[in-house]
C-alpha cells in the first residue's frame, strides 16, 4: 500500500515554487500583449490568465521540477532549500511537480490552441532542462538557452498570439522576442555563480565551470549588451529613435554596473541580478511599446 511522507507545509510548497522567479516570464507575456497592438477591450481575462500561466503555473512547475532533480546538488550548494533540508520529505517534490504540470496544462486550455501549445512547449522544456536522460542543464550553453527561450521568447510570442486571436505575431515581434531570449541567456548565467562548487562536484557543466568564473561573466555581459545593440538598431530602422535612445540609455547604465560586477564576479552576481537586470527587462517593455505604436499607425 502506497504511503506518503508527512505533507509539507503551505509555506514550504510556496518556497519550492520560488515566486521571485515568476516575474521574467510574466513580464515577457505582458510585453507580447503590448507588442500585439491589439486593444484590451474584452481581452482582459485572456491577458490575466496568460500572465498567471506564465508565472505561478508554468514557471512554478519548472522550479519544482528543477529542485527535485537538483536535490543532490542543492545538498552541497544550498542545503536549506525545502527538499535537501527535509522540510519537503519523501517524494513530495516529485508529486508536486507532476501535479502542477497537469494543472498548468488545464489552465492553458483557456488560452486556445496556441496558448495551450505554448504552455506544453514550456513545460516540456522545463522537464528537459532538469530531468534525465536529457537534463539540458548539464551543459550551460543548452540549459541556459532552454530557460531563456521558455521564460522570454515563448512567453512574449504567446502573449502576442493570444491577444491577436491565435494569429502568430509579425516578424518584428518575433525578432524582438528572439533577441531578448538571446540576451536572457546571459542573465541565466548570473544564477550559476553561486553554485560553482557544487556544480563542479556533481558534473554540471555550467558556463562558470566550463569557462571559469571571470570568462563566464564576460560572456554573460557581452550577450546581454549585444542583443540590446541589435534591438536599438532595429528600432532606428523602424523609425523609432526615441525608443531606441531610451534603450541605449538603459544600456549605458548597465555598462556602468557591469564594470563593477566584473571587478568582483562571485560577490556581486546577486547584486547585479537585483539592480542591473531590471534595466534590461525595462528595455523589453520600451521596445514592445515601440512596436505597438508602429502597428497602431499601420506601419
Amino acid at each position: 500500500m502506497l504511503t506518503l511522507a508527512p505533507r509539507p507545509s503551505f509555506s514550504t510548497v510556496t518556497e519550492l515554487f520560488k515566486p521571485i522567479t515568476w516575474f521574467p516570464p510574466m513580464w515577457a507575456f505582458a510585453c507580447g500583449v503590448v507588442a500585439s497592438g491589439v486593444a484590451m477591450q474584452g481581452k482582459w481575462l485572456l491577458a490575466v490568465v496568460g500572465v498567471a500561466l506564465a508565472g505561478p503555473f508554468v514557471c512554478a512547475t519548472s522550479q519544482a521540477v528543477n529542485d527535485w532533480y537538483d536535490r543532490h546538488v542543492d545538498a552541497i550548494n544550498e542545503p536549506l532549500r525545502p527538499i535537501p533540508s527535509g522540510r519537503m520529505p519523501g517524494q513530495w517534490g516529485f508529486y508536486i511537480a507532476v501535479l502542477w504540470t497537469l494543472i498548468s496544462m488545464l489552465v492553458a486550455t483557456v488560452l486556445g490552441f496556441w496558448g495551450f501549445c505554448a504552455a506544453v512547449a514550456g513545460l516540456l522544456l522545463a522537464w528537459a532542462y532538469s530531468a534525465p536522460p536529457i537534463r539540458l542543464k548539464e551543459n550551460g550553453w543548452w540549459g541556459n538557452a532552454a530557460c531563456s527561450l521558455s521564460y522570454e521568447g515563448i512567453a512574449w510570442v504567446t502573449g502576442a498570439a493570444v491577444m491577436a486571436g491565435g494569429v502568430m505575431p509579425d516578424s518584428r515581434s518575433l525578432a524582438l522576442a528572439l533577441l531578448y531570449s538571446i540576451g536572457t541567456h546571459g542573465i541565466m548565467t548570473l544564477n550559476d555563480f553561486k553554485a560553482v562548487e557544487g556544480d563542479r562536484q556533481m558534473g554540471v557543466r555550467s558556463l562558470p565551470v566550463q569557462l571559469g568564473v571571470q570568462n563566464a561573466a564576460r560572456v554573460a555581459c557581452g550577450v546581454m549588451i549585444a542583443s540590446q545593440l541589435v534591438v536599438v538598431g532595429l528600432l532606428l530602422s523602424w523609425g523609432k529613435p526615441v525608443h531606441a535612445a531610451s534603450i541605449a540609455g538603459l544600456m549605458a547604465a548597465q555598462l556602468i554596473m557591469m564594470r563593477r560586477f566584473l571587478a568582483s564576479v562571485t560577490e556581486r552576481a546577486l547584486w547585479y541580478s537585483g539592480f542591473g537586470v531590471p534595466l534590461f527587462v525595462a528595455g523589453m517593455m520600451v521596445s514592445a511599446f515601440a512596436l505597438r505604436g508602429l502597428i497602431e499607425a499601420g506601419v
